[in-house]
């Protein structure tokens, strides 16, 4: 690989998202190459991926069936635009995703990226009980602690405060619920914590607080993946279910990480056998190739729209690159993969070697919690007092060092790696792990 690739010129210009700036631009940290389950840095490493990415890369690194698609795409029709006018790989798409998606789940609305799926979802939400007669219903409920992308729809619905803080009062009309981490109850648990499924009662004193009639939506992530990995405690989203049905109120699942496989099922709504009314997809949908979200709605949603004279628009809202067709060829490209490869349920085959991986840390220094299910994995350190954060970035640091990528939020190490990883990997990754808590960073 060229000089030119390895080592940039200039570092200034580019300001790096959700990154400490100023710390990496003195010790740059950069990626040239992948392949499977490796990243190739530009001093010539291999680095274990252990986060997929940044939670999206399912499939591994580089799949030569998602790259040629795109390569043959680009070739025949780069762009088409979405407005009253399609292409028919869009089409295709859709139809494919519906029949990996959750019964009911007929209807697909695509966007560029989770952030701007959830905005699409609350829009809906909210334009679907207008339709409905119901537009007194404009309240949006999300939940403490919980991460739904970064533009405002989603930080206002979102509960980590660090998003929020510096952004004004975001949306009117929201509220939220109480977060479900217990860690004095539940501390060490494998899949399910036992302790926190009445907390989704909690939903009700909202409901007695706001009236049902102005709630218009519930939107909680199945598993809390960027807040540092909280599982949902039994019957806690059952109980989310009952309760919405029984008020008249609209669920939301964000899958953005939880969907196309990362629990051992297509979406976390299977795994769990709780049935959204909307659900929220991106990542993994072209195996974080390409930028693509997509948006499950029932076909009740979808069939209040559809009144009115025919020459109409039913619905203002869509993006320029709304089912753009490269990406729409990967997307179908990575769900070829994902078939021919079983991996849309290969989570469910090396759960448990992984569970028992990543709890063999428990006696490392500092390692006050580990929560895991599917192959999806959190290590809470306890803080340094008076440093928040810094043990999991010295362990990041550490581990890119070593040959390993993890992501760190506050001072918990998130693991979420290619669905690919075999045994093997799964040793290496939690051996390099115990080498770098052992030291007593």
């Amino acid at each position: 690989m060229s000089n030119r690739l390895n080592a940039p010129n200039d570092l200034r210009a580019f300001w790096m998202p959700f990154t400490a700036n100023r710390q990496f631009k003195k010790e740059p940290r950069l990626f040239v190459g992948a392949k499977d389950m490796y990243y190739t840095t530009h001093d010539g490493r291999q680095v274990l991926d252990g986060t997929a990415g940044l939670w999206c890369v399912n499939a591994g690194h580089c799949r030569a069936k998602i790259t040629e698609a795109i390569r043959e795409q680009a070739g025949e029709l780069d762009y088409a635009p979405a407005f009253q006018l399609g292409h028919p790989k869009a089409f295709e798409l859709a139809n494919r995703l519906v029949d990996i998606a959750p019964e009911g789940m007929d209807h697909v609305l695509y966007t560029n990226s989770g952030s701007e799926s959830v905005e699409t979802a609350l829009k809906v939400a909210l334009a679907y009980h207008r339709v409905k007669g119901n537009g007194s219903r404009f309240r949006l409920i999300g939940r403490e602690r919980g991460y739904h992308g970064v533009n405002f729809g989603g930080i206002s619905v979102g509960g980590i405060v660090s998003n929020r803080k510096m952004f004004g009062t975001l949306l009117t009309g929201v509220d939220h619920m109480p977060h479900t981490h217990q860690p004095g109850r539940n501390t060490f648990t494998r899949g399910e914590p036992e302790h926190g499924g009445d907390i989704a009662t909690e939903l009700e004193r909202i409901v007695t607080l706001h009236d049902a009639s102005t709630i218009a939506a519930v939107i909680v992530e199945p598993v809390a993946g960027s807040t540092g990995v909280l599982i949902p405690p039994k019957g806690y989203l059952q109980k989310l279910r009952e309760i919405c049905t029984k008020h008249g109120i609209l669920l939301i699942f964000d899958e953005v990480i939880t969907g196309f496989g990362r629990l051992g099922a297509p979406f976390a709504a299977q795994y769990y056998d709780v049935k959204p009314d909307i659900i929220t997809t991106a990542k993994g949908l072209t195996n974080g190739v390409i930028p693509m979200g997509a948006v499950f709605v029932t076909s009740e949603i979808h069939d209040a729209f559809m009144d009115g004279p025919e020459h109409m628009i039913e619905f203002f809202h869509g993006y320029t690159y709304s089912g753009n067709p490269i990406a729409a060829a990967a997307a179908l490209a990575t769900l070829d993969t994902y078939k021919e490869e079983g991996l849309l349920t290969r989570a469910g085959e090396l759960s448990d070697y992984w569970a028992d991986a990543l709890h063999s840390l428990k006696d490392c220094p500092n390692v006050i919690d580990i929560r895991n299910t599917g192959l999806i994995g959190a290590i809470e350190l306890d803080p340094i007092a008076g440093e928040p954060t810094k043990r999991a970035f010295t362990a990041f640091l550490k581990a890119y060092e070593n040959g390993l990528l993890i992501r760190t939020t506050g001072d918990i190490i998130a693991l979420s790696p290619p669905l690919i990883i075999e045994k093997k990997h799964i040793d290496e990754l939690f051996g390099k792990l115990r080498e770098i808590l052992q030291n007593n960073i």
